[in-house]
């Protein structure tokens, strides 16, 4: 049975409440006949009309964020420091410049291979330190699950990259995982160039996610 995918409505919608609830689900990603999957702890708004922390902000269009202008569920993936990939799922409607960036995950379905990529070892290698610092940052949690600035712009649904509200029943998933959520709210990080709009409270994560 194939993970339950969130609808292409579940992101035509304010993009602050995407990123809420986005937390809990999971994110998938298939490279060939590889599958992984991680259950998303840490979310990040963003929304151009009136966002300095935005790519797209004030609706500047260039070939970078041409991307975020895209139906809603288009993943946008860019790079930061020039070397390491960041994911987002873009919200509301096409032509509205708006995403959630992913910022943390937990390992759930194919951690063998996200080890490899991540740390070039085995999963029963990893040390405490390792384990801890795994998929806690977006330009981590991309790294494992090989998401390159080749996802740009898959769009909703594509079996290469998607959100999904449940794993195939097979896949033994923890007990917290059917747990209410408690969910922390704050400012998003790195983000002091955008002036006053960096105190907009727009990160949530799950405690066991608290960076």
């Amino acid at each position: 049975m194939a993970p339950t995918l969130l609808p292409e409505a579940f992101y035509n919608r304010d993009t602050v409440a995407v990123a809420r609830d986005l937390l809990g689900k999971y994110l998938v990603r298939r490279v060939g006949d590889l599958e992984m999957a991680g259950r998303i702890t840490e979310t990040e708004a963003y929304i151009g009309r009136m966002d300095r922390a935005c790519h797209a902000y004030n609706y500047r269009r260039t070939a970078r964020t041409e991307t975020l202008f895209a139906p809603p569920g288009t993943a946008y993936v860019y790079l930061i420091y020039g070397m390491y990939c960041c994911l987002n799922l873009v919200t509301e409607a096409e032509g509205e410049p708006a995403a959630v960036l992913i910022r943390g995950l937990e390992p759930r379905m194919g951690v063998e291979q996200m080890a490899r990529n991540r740390y070039a070892c085995s999963a029963d290698d990893l040390t405490k330190a390792q384990w801890r610092n795994f998929l806690n940052g977006p330009g981590k949690l991309c790294k494992a699950m090989d998401i390159t600035r080749a996802c740009n712009g898959l769009p909703w649904g594509s079996p290469e990259l998607a959100a999904c509200d449940a794993l195939p029943e097979d896949v033994p998933v923890p007990a917290e995982d059917a747990a209410p959520l408690e969910i922390h709210v704050g400012t998003r990080i790195g983000v002091d160039y955008a002036g006053e709009d960096a105190k907009l409270p727009w990160r949530f994560w799950l405690s066991d996610g608290d960076p």
